[in-house]
């Protein structure tokens, strides 16, 4: 049975020792719900960024593991990240991706084109990430993530979750977001540097 988004992150949390966490979509609300930490960086209003943000960061702080957290239809806006990973290679670099298989997770549940035929791990392979596996339990994750942190990256980890029903229709307006939504990026990433230049 697919794990929740919530549920890998807290997992992935739970080993990220002094790591740089770059998150997107979903694992921006589920890192949300776990103690504020400076070191995470929330890549809203950036869909489809994450893996190019991380690679920065990587690339950046050879010296820093950083573990990018994505999502399939936020992956699929920008796949030429996948390229960039593979051709830069940074050994402190893991990318986990969360696939629901839909866009806007407990919002819309739109489905996520193409969803049911794209082979992620294949990808990655051949965008030259040195390892790339799929989970669909919590155990296989666990040995994923252990396997992952004590190895040379890239590393990519695909993980299947579960997603909450859809609270938006057309009887449901959405909820406004706010301005800090679109600030949220770069305050981050200003609290990333100032702990990393301490």
């Amino acid at each position: 049975m697919a794990m929740t988004a919530n549920r890998a992150c807290e997992m992935a949390n739970d080993k990220r020792g002094d790591a740089v966490v770059v998150c997107t979509m979903g694992a921006m609300n589920a890192f949300d719900q776990l103690p504020r930490n400076d070191l995470n960086v929330a890549c809203v209003p950036l869909m489809g960024g994450a893996a190019s943000l991380g690679l920065g960061l990587a690339l950046a702080r050879p010296e820093r593991q950083v573990m990018v957290f994505d999502g399939d239809a936020s992956l699929l806006m920008e796949l030429g990240g996948l390229v960039s990973v593979g051709q830069a290679s940074p050994r402190n670099y893991l990318h986990v991706l969360l696939n629901n298989g839909v866009q806007f997770a407990g919002l819309g549940n739109l489905p996520t084109p193409g969803a049911m035929g794209v082979d992620f791990v294949s990808m990655a392979k051949a965008a030259g990430y040195l390892s790339a596996t799929r989970c669909r339990d919590e155990k296989s994750f666990t040995d994923a993530l252990d396997a992952a942190l004590e190895r040379e990256g890239p590393s990519f980890i695909e993980v299947d979750t579960s997603y909450a029903p859809a609270t938006l229709g057309s009887k449901i307006a959405a909820v406004e977001m706010t301005d800090e939504r679109f600030t949220r990026m770069g305050d981050e990433l200003r609290r990333v540097r100032a702990v990393l230049h301490a």
